[in-house]
Parts: structure tokens; C-alpha cells; sequence
């Protein structure tokens, strides 16, 4: 990217000491548990001879020679139509420059998991040592029989330009460059919505462009292609506006829009200005034009991390004005995820030949009627107060939006189709759509509305018991540095500045955070008076409450929820799980109409997102407690955007075995049935049928559960929690949890095995929690 393509998502304005850690932290989330983010893994069977004879020699000559006979058969049999190669000679690398090919790798390793993660796609990066246009068309041009699509990225200009031309023209799979075309639709779906809120034509509006690289001029061009008037572009860079006639810093891309004027800079070419296009540098839009331009302006403030004009400033001198910007804090954040690994979907779906205008078009105007649709419900867990509509601050859809995928990828392969670039067109869209959607669940992505719906929600206070904890001390950095929560911690004070200090963390207690000391607090007594009017006739006499009130960090922690001191408790850092789970019983209290705890667990992996419960608390659920706690779990599961799905476990496949527990497991589906009749339930039934619908099909032919199954209920704890650890261990799977149901008031108890971005995530949930009550249970 050039030095006026600064759109990608960058560290903001950090305090010194903020971003050496965060630099430290960055060097070790690459470096381990191995170095880099990305893997090779088989996706067949190696585990007999006659697997390595159908995988390598003599079966591999069959597919080697039906591709001879017919190339389109590529797609059949090898990985080639599902594969991208990120590309880059490290020429303009996310505002470092010109780092070279090398120091490039991870950023490209980067781009290559926002493809795998959001679109299922594979990709090589490969970062080429060739500066000039020629070394990098040669090279790249040759790679063509091993890819389906090429993304070229971090590219300086010109020649970035040149390369893609060059290379559209001699290849014939798709080639994007998305530092140019991946902001340009972003930005084009967001003019066209702004452009219709304001009631305006495009044909008829004055634009102003601060920055003339590559994703300007990209955007600019699709801009003309929309309906834009070239006579009412006036595009500025660091030798001010491109005029006829100038010399300095001219190219043919940049001449195209050059004015004929004496005007040469923006403080003169901004009056009646309808839209600001800004990819430059920070503070380049002065309050004091804005006031100059049109009415119900759109300003696209997009240099990273400080935008052209702060948010705040525009709306303090244009109260009518629109503002996009780069950045994640803000409304109408103009982010390429939104778009390439989408584009690109539907590009590989239908074989298609290049990604030409027409495809841009598409994603462009399925982007922006997106924004005009009711909000998903995974879209609407990002907020804690009124779900967005269309409007000044949502003009387009939020990253995380499951349904992006669901209307750009059709689109553009209907449009590559339509213009005749599809070697393989979609015939049934309702199939692939089932398709798209099937990816959706196991995308892994769940944890992304959890996290956006905390950052956005009123700050809550979360306390940790075991504050002096080193992966509670790394947390509760972490949730300052997000603005996810505000975290109280539970600690002898020499002993948190000790550590601090040891581990290199900024945070202060007193300045940064809220500190409780144990043996030494205010409100000690009136602590001691609460904890005794709960549990003195639980066998606790007054004596003995003085000294656990003083020692136990969790009652403590309890207590200063249940006072409406905190807004959420996590503990269970240390120590055992019964002891912590009896202390929130005694003191947090069931929720309403909840007949006991449960703990549901979720697992993370490449597989997808699946949910295991009851995992933690009770040994050996009847079925009334079964019923309970997959209605309260499927509550749970609600608020990660997931429909749940769940699948009552046993030994026993739909009645094959005649069992104690198969026939608790039919009573329970009986009762939850009756208790939430629409929830997508079935069982009893093995763990082969949750999982593939295929084999639950054999058993059960008009079964009521679809798919695969997202929540597993368990007959007993033994088999919950042994299927969760095995599982996680051989899927190499991130556990969030054990997820607490059934509290009167936000509170998890983890494992001791948890790790410091597993006590992130269980924060996260739970300001979640305190900001989105759930009552009561269903029953």
C-alpha cells in the first residue's frame, strides 16, 4: 500500500509504554506456541497403504491425467479452485513502508487467516523479492496452474497498477488488488447510502479527494462507474490539487483527474463540496471547511490511526454531516474484510476468469442494500442499547455480519455469470446458499459479537477474586486497552505492585483500577454483618464469618455483586470448583425460577463453535435438571448470535437400547419440548448422529434436528466433562468457560487451567451479561 493508503486496521494513538507492550504481546502471540499464524493440514486419509496408494502413487496418475484431458477438472480433484495466493514484494506494507519482501511475511500470514477465517478459503502467501513491474508480472504470472484467484497486496504505486493490468491480461483466474478495489466497494456502498439518506444523485454531487494513491484513485474510478461526474472530481495529494498542466508527482492515473483551474489547494476547491474522500494523513480537514460544504456533507475521514478530521470535530461544525472512518471505534467503520474474502467466494464458486466491473458492482450494491435490512441478530449483539438501523451512523454493515457472506458471494458469481466469466456458473443458488450457511456456523467466529456488545455497552465493573493471579493481572490490561470492562481486583497491595512490576505490566492499582485489599478495607464490617445475614444458618457463626469474610476473596467478590459494588464476579483462577460454586450459592443466589446450576463449556476450533453442558456441577442430572439446563443453555447460546441446536446424548441411538439412562434422556427431551416447544432438539441419540446428519438420518429419518447438532447435552458429568477435555485436546480447541447458568446475577467460576485470554473472554461474556439480563429459565 502506498503512503496514502492507510485503511488497514492499525494500533491507535497509544501512550510509549502502551504500545511496547502491546508490541511485546504481538511478538509473542507470533513466536509461540509455534512460530506464525498459519498450517498445512491433509484433508484425506493417510492411514493405510491403500490410502497412500489413492494419495501418491500409482492412484494419482488417474487425476493427473483427466486434468490433462479436461483442465476444468482441477477443480474436481485438487485443492487449486479453493486456493488464493496473497501476493506481495513488500513495497508499501500497512504504513511501514518499504520493508521489503521478508518483513513483509507476517502481515501476508495475517491476510491469509482473514481469508480462511471469513470465507473458508485457503491461501499461500508468498512474498517475492522483485522490485520492478517485469520480476513481479514474470513471477507472479507464472504461478498461475497452481491458483484459483491472486490477491495482490502491499504494492506500491504506480506500480501497482501496472502489475494488475499486466497480469489481468495474461492470466486467466481472477487477480485483485485489494489495497485498491477492496476499499474502493467498501467506499462506494457507503457513498451510494449516504448519497441516498441525503437525497442526493450521484450524477449531480461535487466530490473532494484528500490523497491520491492507489485505493483513491480505486475509489474514485468505481465512483465514475457508479454515475460520478469526472468534471466534479477534484483530487489533492502532498503537492496539492492535480491540475492540468502540473508536473510534479503526475501520472497517467492521476491525470485523469486533473482540473482545468487555478485552484491548487483544498482550503480553495472545497465550497459545495457534497462528499470528502480522504485516504492522506491526519487533521488535513479543517473544522472550518467543513462549514463550507454542502449540505448533510459525507465525509470519509480514512487515514489510520487519526482520520483526516476526528468524529467529534466534524459533528461539532457539520451537526448535518455523515462520517466514515477507518477505525473500529467509531460508526461506519470502512473496513476491506467487509468485502474481499467475499468477493473472492464467489469468484472461486464459479470459476470464474477475472473479478471485473461488473462483480465490483455487485458486491458494491449488495453491501449497500445490506445496510438497508434489519439488523441480524448476531449483528445486533454488538449493541447494548437500540439495535442500529439504516441511517447517518450505519451505512454499512458491521464486519461480523454472518450475512455478508450470504449476499455478496451470490451476487458476485451471479454477475460473473451474467457477463460471461463463470466457467462453471451456479445453477442452484438455494443449494449454494445451504452451502454458505453451513460455513457461517463453523466460521469460529463466535466470539466477535460478545466482545463488540461489551466494548459498546455503559462500562461495566467486573471483580476477580483472585486478583494477584498473573493471567488476572494480563486480563484486566487487556480489558482496560479494549474498553471492555472495568475491572476491580481482589489483592494484598505490595503483592499486585510486585508482580506488576515482574511482568512488565503498565497498570497502576488506584489509577488504572480499583484495588480491594482483604486485610485491610472499609467496608470490612458491614461485609462481615452481610455475609452472616446470608449464610448464619448454614452452620456459620459470627466468628468464623469475620475470618472467612477476610480471607476468602471470592465471598468477598460475592458480596460486592450482590451489594451493587460490581456488576460481574469471575473466579475459580485457583482452587476448587465445588468450593467456589458453594460461595456463590450461599451469596449470588439462583436466578427466579431456576431449580439449580448448570455449566455449559464451549469449544473453539477450526471444526466451528460447539457447546457441552452440564460440565462442571451436577453428577448425575434427572431429567427435570436435564430439561432445565438445556432450555438455559439454549438461552445462553442466543446471545452468541447461534441459533442453538441440541442433541440429547447416550449410549443409546432413538430407543436401540432400553436403559435407565436412554429413557431419562427421552423424558427430558419430552419436557423440554413442552417447555420450549420451538427450539431444535432430538435425542437420545449418539454422539455420531449429533454430529452428522447422514448418520442420524439412518436412525432417524424425520428426526427433528438439522444439520449438525451445536449443543451437546450430556446424561452425566463424567461424560461431559471427559468428552470436553478429549475433545479439546485432539481438536486443539479454545475452551471459554465453564459458562455459569442459572445465577441471579453475573458470576463465573473457571477452571484453574484457564489462561489469561480465557479469563478475557469470560469477562467479556459477562459484562455481556450485566448489560443483557436474562430472567428466568423458561419453566
Amino acid at each position: 500500500m502506498d503512503s496514502q493508503d492507510k485503511t488497514k486496521q492499525q494500533p491507535e494513538n497509544l501512550p510509549e509504554n502502551a504500545k511496547a507492550d502491546l508490541d511485546e504481546q504481538a511478538l509473542f502471540y507470533h513466536r509461540y506456541p509455534r512460530p506464525g499464524k498459519l498450517e498445512i493440514q491433509a484433508t484425506k486419509p493417510l492411514g493405510n497403504q491403500r490410502d497412500l496408494a489413492l494419495a501418491y502413487s500409482p492412484g494419482v496418475a488417474a487425476p493427473c491425467l483427466a486434468i490433462r484431458d479436461e483442465p476444468e477438472t482441477a477443480a474436481d480433484y485438487t485443492a487449486r479452485g479453493n486456493l488464493v495466493a496473497v501476493i506481495s514484494n513488500g513495497t508499501a506494507v500497512l504504513g511501514l513502508g518499504n520493508i521489503g519482501p521478508l518483513a513483509s511475511k507476517p502481515v501476508m500470514e495475517g491476510k491469509a487467516v482473514l481469508f480462511k477465517k471469513f470465507a473458508g478459503i485457503d491461501v499461500f502467501d508468498i512474498e517475492i523479492d522483485a522490485p520492478t513491474v517485469d520480476e513481479m508480472v514474470s513471477t507472479i504470472s507464472a504461478l498461475e496452474p497452481t491458483f484459483g484467484g491472486i490477491n495482490l497486496e502491499d504494492i506500491k504505486a504506480p506500480e501497482c497498477f501496472q502489475v494488475e493490468d499486466q497480469l489481468r491480461e495474461k492470466m486467466n483466474i481472477p487477480v485483485f488488488h485489494d489495497d485498491q478495489h477492496g476499499t474502493a466497494i467498501i467506499v462506494a456502498a457507503a457513498i451510494l447510502n449516504g448519497l441516498e439518506l441525503a437525497g442526493k444523485n450521484i450524477e449531480d454531487v461535487k466530490i473532494v479527494a484528500s490523497g491520491a494513491g492507489a485505493a483513491a484513485l480505486a475509489c474514485l474510478n468505481l465512483l465514475v462507474i457508479l454515475g460520478a461526474k469526472r468534471q466534479n472530481i477534484w483530487v489533492h495529494d502532498i503537492e496539492g490539487l492535480v491540475y492540468k498542466g502540473r508536473n510534479e508527482l503526475m501520472d497517467p492515473w492521476k491525470e485523469v483527474y486533473a482540473q482545468e483551474t487555478d485552484k491548487r489547494a483544498l482550503s480553495e476547491s472545497i465550497d459545495d463540496a457534497d462528499v470528502f474522500l480522504g485516504l492522506s494523513a491526519a487533521g488535513v480537514l479543517k473544522p472550518e471547511l467543513l462549514a463550507r460544504m454542502a449540505p448533510k456533507p459525507l465525509i470519509m475521514a480514512l487515514a489510520n490511526p487519526k482520520p483526516e478530521i476526528m468524529p467529534e470535530e466534524a459533528r461539532a461544525a457539520r451537526p448535518d454531516a455523515m462520517i466514515c472512518t477507518g477505525r473500529s471505534d467509531f460508526p461506519n467503520q470502512v473496513n476491506n474484510v467487509l468485502c474481499f474474502p467475499y468477493i473472492f467466494r464467489g469468484a472461486l464458486d464459479c470459476g470464474a476468469t477475472t473479478i471485473n466491473e461488473e462483480m465490483k458492482m455487485a458486491a458494491v450494491r449488495a453491501i449497500a442494500a445490506l445496510a438497508r435490512e434489519e439488523v441480524s441478530e448476531v449483528a445486533a449483539k454488538a449493541y447494548t442499547g437500540e439495535t442500529p438501523t439504516f441511517g447517518p451512523d450505519y451505512l454499512i454493515p458491521s464486519p461480523f455480519d454472518p450475512r455478508l457472506i450470504l449476499r455478496i458471494a451470490p451476487a458476485v458469481a451471479k454477475a460473473a455469470a451474467d457477463s460471461g466469466v463463470a466457467r462453471r456458473p451456479i445453477t442452484d443458488y438455494d443449494h449454494y446458499l445451504d452451502t454458505l450457511n453451513r460455513f457461517v456456523f463453523r466460521s469460529g467466529f463466535v466470539m466477535k459479537p460478545i466482545f463488540a456488545a461489551a466494548k459498546t455497552a455503559a462500562k461495566k465493573r467486573v471483580i476477580f477474586s483472585e486478583g494477584e493471579d498473573e493471567r488476572v493481572l494480563r486480563a484486566a490490561q487487556v480489558l482496560l486497552e479494549d474498553g471492555i470492562g472495568e475491572p476491580i481486583l481482589i489483592g494484598r497491595p505490595q503483592i499486585i505492585e510486585t508482580r506488576l512490576k515482574r511482568y512488565g505490566l503498565r497498570i497502576r492499582p488506584g489509577t488504572d483500577f480499583e484495588l480491594v485489599n482483604p486485610e485491610d478495607d472499609p467496608r470490612y464490617r458491614e461485609y462481615v454483618e452481610d455475609y452472616f445475614s446470608l449464610v448464619g444458618r448454614a452452620g456459620i457463626n459470627p466468628e468464623a464469618a469475620k475470618t472467612i469474610v477476610r480471607t476468602n476473596t471470592t465471598v468477598i467478590g460475592a458480596l460486592a455483586v450482590k451489594r451493587g459494588e460490581a456488576d460481574a464476579l469471575i473466579c475459580g483462577v485457583e482452587g476448587r470448583f465445588d468450593r467456589h460454586l458453594r460461595d456463590v450459592r450461599q451469596i449470588i443466589g439462583k436466578r427466579p425460577g431456576v431449580r439449580d446450576f448448570s455449566a455449559l463449556s464451549l469449544l473453539i476450533s477450526q471444526r466451528g463453535a460447539i457447546f457441552f453442558t452440564d460440565t462442571f456441577v451436577t453428577d448425575d442430572p434427572d431429567a427435570t435438571e436435564l430439561a432445565e439446563m438445556t432450555v438455559l443453555a439454549a438461552q445462553e447460546i442466543r446471545r452468541f448470535g447461534i441459533e442453538p441446536k441440541a442433541a440429547l446424548l447416550s449410549h443409546s441411538n432413538f430407543g436401540s437400547r432400553p436403559s435407565a439412562s436412554a429413557s431419562k434422556m427421552r423424558e427430558a427431551l419430552r419436557l423440554i419440548r413442552d417447555i420450549a416447544p420451538t427450539l431444535e432438539v432430538d435425542g437420545e441419540m449418539q454422539g455420531g448422529s449429533a454430529l452428522s446428519e447422514s448418520l442420524r438420518r439412518r436412525a432417524m429419518p424425520d428426526s427433528a434436528l438439522k444439520g449438525e447438532a451445536n449443543l451437546l447435552v450430556f446424561p452425566n458429568l463424567d461424560a461431559a466433562n471427559i468428552s470436553l477435555g478429549i475433545m479439546r485436546t485432539m481438536m486443539d480447541a479454545l475452551h471459554v468457560g465453564p459458562i455459569l447458568l442459572g445465577a441471579a446475577l453475573p458470576v463465573h467460576v473457571l477452571s484453574t487451567s484457564v489462561t489469561s485470554r480465557g479469563v478475557v473472554n469470560m469477562a467479556a461474556l459477562a459484562v455481556v451479561e450485566a448489560s443483557q439480563p436474562t430472567v428466568g429459565s423458561g419453566f
